[in-house]
């Protein structure tokens, strides 16, 4: 039988269209009950942009829930917006300077994650829109309950009507990440003793799911809280766990026994325990306990003389073991907050016990700091909110604040983004302004005509907006702007006229601190970040390999030295890559560099230096005899040397030379060097010297075709991992 074939819309149509029903019927619901129910001409401005402005300007990341969960604790901060807003209208140095504070302190919020970030603009415009004459606090009750009824329809709207499809929790998809530790660790440890390869390709597919990248917005455990830090450890914890095991080193000589497979087997137990408490459920068994005990007994060592080839694999077996540990405690802090920190060490997990206000404040100073790609979008965009309102306000433009939210809709975080969205946007603006002039020169005071067409055209503006572009966007919101304010005071054909003029000053202003205001966005930020964390890298490694060379006191300490300072560089690297990766690809330099390699490669830095220098009691380490010192110093240098060079090929300066210079040189043969009488120490520093290599190795290829940084080396035919490999 025949029939008409069904077609499924686009995904991206399909989620703009929902969201546009819920926009539309909270904002017109709000609207025409307060004008035409109670007369209230104020309150129905308040109710339709409160919904417009965090629904349609705002960009919540998350199901219809989860935005709920976002609305309702933003509704006093709105509350207090518009109050302040209404006050300082009184006159324009006073709206202009609370302007400038409020614009900067709501754009810097992006600090908390995805979520405030998402919400900014819409609280932005809940200053913006008292903010204008008239200076009228006797009508702060008006303005409060609109914003509030437009609010609470919007808040039951994302919560009942049209969900948005299921996505996959972070946390799931850390557990996941878990049971593929967990196979791995059993078939390392039984035998044949290795990885067939579909199990390691699903190891590298199960890490790559953990990427920031990869993971929708609204499920990245980006906040500053305790739970959001261990989460975000978790996964970090587990990448690197699953990269350990696939390159394990091959069992040595026909007999597995001291070759760490009780360890291994205390790994999987681990990675079981640990998916199973992400998924919340409860273990008997305290498997990290057994862990941190096999550990110990290996780290501890045989009796007898080990050859070199089993300290090089016992080093990586231990390696392996701290990411499983680390995986596990982060795991804890993860699920019960600070009552799962029991086990977290204080370095590693420096967050775990403290309070929120305690890391709000860390993740907040963090951040103050002008090479921070957020605060300079906070300076950029607060600065150029408070220009368009002094113009607005000097030149009294009908419906100024148009202007401003020109500027804040416009604005871009490169001055190449913001030239091409103004330009795409003003001839949307035109577009639109000659339609809106049209329909009000042809309908007139026809009052019912615009009453009719708003909810239609709201829908269809809030489906194409987001979709087609900016474009579209300006044009569809520039008639339904005319069809709105029609209906609050009778309007001609000029509305339209000066709807285009509010937006072409507007969209100046915003060009204009594009350009004087750190013009090129994340990308130089990212790149000189991305220098600067290797630089501070190189240096905690040669100081490092030089403490395990002389031998000394060691005691557990916060952090070793030095290594505060890398973590303020991998947290301000962090945030360039952030937004980096929200700039269009075609506004990027370098698109094909492996920008998060880099971020690894600080990750693996710290974690290694702290393994190797911070123990859980107080010890004194023996010096090291003369060629396992010179050998571990060496090794040292040589990664730093090689970490230097790719950082200088991340951020050239003007006479920076440029020379094919082998990462791993084939005459070289430090790594495999088993220098007479090398304690159990060296190798361990040995294989994470190793894995630093390797980090920098997918730094320097770079990917999709782009120039190498450095020249790799050829690559060597992999041994196997297996019992006869020796």
């Amino acid at each position: 039988m025949g029939g008409v074939r069904r077609t499924r819309l686009p995904a991206a149509y399909a989620a703009a269209a929902r969201r546009s029903v819920r926009v539309t019927l909270a904002g017109s619901a709000g609207f025409y009950l307060l004008l035409y129910g109670f007369g209230s001409a104020t309150g129905a401005t308040y109710a339709l942009f409160a919904a417009v402005a965090l629904a349609g300007l705002s960009h919540i990341p998350g199901t219809g829930r989860q935005r709920a969960a976002v609305l309702m604790p933003v509704l006093p901060v709105c509350w207090v917006l518009i109050t302040i807003g209404t006050y300082l209208s009184v006159r324009t140095w006073s709206a202009v300077l609370g302007m400038l504070v409020v614009g900067f302190a709501l754009a810097f919020t992006a600090v908390g994650g995805p979520r405030p970030a998402g919400a900014a603009p819409g609280l932005q415009l809940m200053y913006i829109l008292p903010s204008f004459p008239p200076y009228a606090p006797d009508s702060l009750d008006e303005r409060l309950v609109g914003a509030t009824v437009g609010i609470a329809l919007l808040v039951l709207a994302e919560m009942f009507l049209f969900p948005d499809p299921p996505t996959v929790a972070y946390r799931e998809l850390a557990a996941r990440a878990a049971d593929t530790v967990r196979r791995c660790a059993d078939g390392l440890s039984e035998a044949p003793y290795t990885l067939d390869a579909d199990l390691v390709r699903t190891a590298e597919e199960a890490g790559t799911r953990l990427r920031s990248s990869q993971v929708p917005e609204a499920e990245r455990p980006a906040g500053p809280g305790v739970r959001d830090r261990g989460l975000a450890h978790t996964g970090l914890a587990t990448r690197t766990l699953l990269g350990r095991l696939t390159v394990l080193p091959p069992v040595p000589g026909p007999q597995p026994g001291p070759a760490g497979l009780e360890v291994l087997r205390a790994v999987r137990d681990a990675a079981a325990e640990t998916a199973d408490r992400l998924r919340g459920r409860t273990t008997s068994v305290d498997a990290h306990t057994e862990l941190l005990r096999a550990r110990t007994a290996l780290a501890a060592g045989p009796t007898t003389n080990p050859s070199p080839a089993l300290l090089r694999r016992h080093a990586a077996v231990l390696e392996a073991a701290d990411a499983a540990l680390a995986m596990s405690t982060a795991a804890g802090i993860a699920v019960a907050g600070r009552a799962g920190a029991a086990q977290a060490a204080p370095g590693r997990f420096w967050y775990a016990r403290m309070h929120a206000p305690q890391l709000w404040w860390f993740r907040l100073s963090g951040h103050a700091a002008r090479r921070s790609v957020l605060f300079q979008n906070a300076v950029r965009l607060s600065l150029a909110l408070a220009a368009a309102r002094l113009i607005a306000g000097e030149d009294t433009l009908p419906h100024g604040f148009w202007v401003l939210l020109a500027t804040l809709t416009l604005t871009r975080t490169t001055v190449e983004e913001t030239r091409s969205t103004v330009r795409v946007a003003l001839i949307g603006t035109l577009a639109g302004a000659l339609v809106a002039a049209t329909l009000l020169a042809l309908v007139g005071t026809d009052i019912a005509v615009y009453a009719a067409a708003l909810p239609p055209l709201m829908l269809v503006a809030f489906t194409l907006g987001p979709v087609k572009g900016v474009g579209w966007a300006q044009a569809m919101f520039t008639i339904v702007i005319a069809l709105v304010f029609a209906q609050l005071a009778p309007a001609t054909w000029q509305l339209a006229e000066f709807r285009l003029l509010d937006v072409l000053t507007g969209s100046a202003v915003g060009a204009v601190f594009g350009l004087l205001a750190w013009p090129r966005g994340a990308q130089a930020e990212l790149r000189r970040s991305a220098a600067v964390l290797l630089r501070g890298a190189a240096e905690i490694v040669v100081a490092t390999t030089a403490q395990i060379s002389a031998g000394g006191v060691r005691v557990p300490v916060l952090s070793a030295p030095g290594h505060r300072s890398l973590r303020t560089a991998l947290i301000l690297a962090e945030s360039a890559y952030a937004q980096y990766q929200s700039e269009p690809k075609g506004q990027r330099a370098s698109g094909g560099q492996d920008w998060q390699a880099t971020l690894m490669a600080g990750h693996h830095t710290l974690w290694g230096a702290d393994r190797l220098l911070v123990p859980p009691e107080r010890i004194v380490a023996p010096p090291m005899g003369p060629e396992p010192a010179t050998a571990v110093t060496g090794l040292g240098d040589r990664v730093a040397g090689r970490m230097l060079l790719v950082s200088a090929r991340l951020d050239p300066g003007g006479d920076t030379p440029y020379a094919p210079i082998p990462l791993r040189d084939p005459t070289f043969a430090g790594f495999t060097a088993e220098p007479p009488g090398a304690p159990r120490l060296y190798y361990a520093a040995a294989s994470w010297l190793d894995s630093l290599m390797t980090d920098l190795e997918r730094i320097a290829a770079g990917s999709d075709g782009a120039r190498p940084l450095l020249e790799p080396a050829p690559k060597a035919p992999k041994a196997p991992n297996g019992p006869d490999a020796a």
